[in-house]
């Protein structure tokens, strides 16, 4: 027979800076239960403000929390005017980027348009973005393409011409099941500009120009080159880590055990400095990726 859970410690006025250590200590052990004052009735609150002498805190305070301690958050019960929280560690499972991008890695389980925050700026992108009416969109290190689910979304009913590029071969035999109007292509990045494509209204590169292997300058330089006069940028950073079912805030460096935005920042100011140096409008966006969205000035800027 299994050991019964812990009892809930019951919550009503202490403060966040009292109870950290003690939800560590119970995540040490294994879970940590907690009766709380129910969020829901505190609407207008800040956090910390009292409701019938009860400190109030919202969901996000407890679903921040979980994330920044490792823990999934489960709500057993909520009743009466109170909530009943477990927390309980992260499984230590291997990030899916060591399994690469293939149609049989980890990231396949991975739907950015499951995250509200990246849906919402993505399109916002796409609508600033605004290729034209039979334009044409390049989408580099595409993977699995669902992201090209974006182009509908923001534009219903309009034509336009996608190319999407990508090392791996299985990756885009499910882009093509996904998207069989587009054309997709086994290809290196590095080998752009390529005159033979084309120009194109709209380039997308999500979560490629942080890959230790690509240089962003020259990369930047191939898209300018391939870009249509008028036409747009937009390139995703990203600034999350998945593990074990979670998605979860901020980039890592190896031995750290809080994000570090210090490379994420260097980079989105870099290549925004660069964009902006060329004339192009530049906005940067996001959350769990940071959207850089560039639109190209006159043609001579270029």
């Amino acid at each position: 027979m299994a050991d019964p859970p812990p009892s809930a410690r019951q919550i009503t006025d202490e403060p966040l800076s009292e109870l950290l250590p003690w939800i560590r200590g119970a995540l040490a052990g294994g879970e940590a239960r907690l009766r709380v004052p129910d969020p829901a009735l505190g609407a207008g609150l800040y956090d910390g403000e009292r409701l019938g002498g009860r400190r109030h805190r919202a969901w996000q305070v407890w679903t921040d929390l979980a994330d920044t301690l490792g823990a999934h958050l489960a709500v057993e019960e909520v009743a009466g005017g109170w909530a009943t929280l477990s927390l309980r560690p992260r499984a230590r499972r291997a990030d899916p980027d060591a399994s690469g991008y293939g149609a049989d890695s980890e990231w396949q389980r991975v739907n950015k348009f499951e995250d509200p925050v990246f849906l919402l700026t993505f399109l916002e992108a796409l609508e600033r973005a605004a290729p034209p009416p039979g334009g044409r969109v390049l989408a580099l290190g595409l993977g699995s393409g669902r992201e090209l689910a974006g182009l509908e979304l923001a534009f219903p009913g309009r034509a336009l011409e996608v190319v999407g590029l990508d090392t791996d071969a299985s990756a885009l035999d499910l882009a093509r099941a996904r998207f069989p109007a587009a054309t997709f292509a086994p290809r290196d990045v590095r080998t752009l500009p390529d005159p033979a494509l084309g120009a194109f209204d709209l380039i997308l590169s999500l979560s490629l120009l942080q890959s230790p292997s690509l240089r962003k300058d020259v990369l930047l330089a191939a898209l300018r080159r391939q870009l249509a006069p008028g036409g747009a940028l937009i390139l995703g950073f990203p600034n999350a880590r998945y593990r074990d079912g979670a998605l979860s805030y901020g980039a890592r460096l190896r031995n750290f055990a809080r994000p570090d935005l210090s490379l994420l920042c260097s980079d989105v100011a870099d290549v925004r400095r660069r964009l902006h140096g060329k004339g192009f409008r530049v906005y940067v966006t996001g959350k769990y990726e940071v959207l850089v969205t560039a639109i190209a000035g006159e043609p001579g800027q270029m």
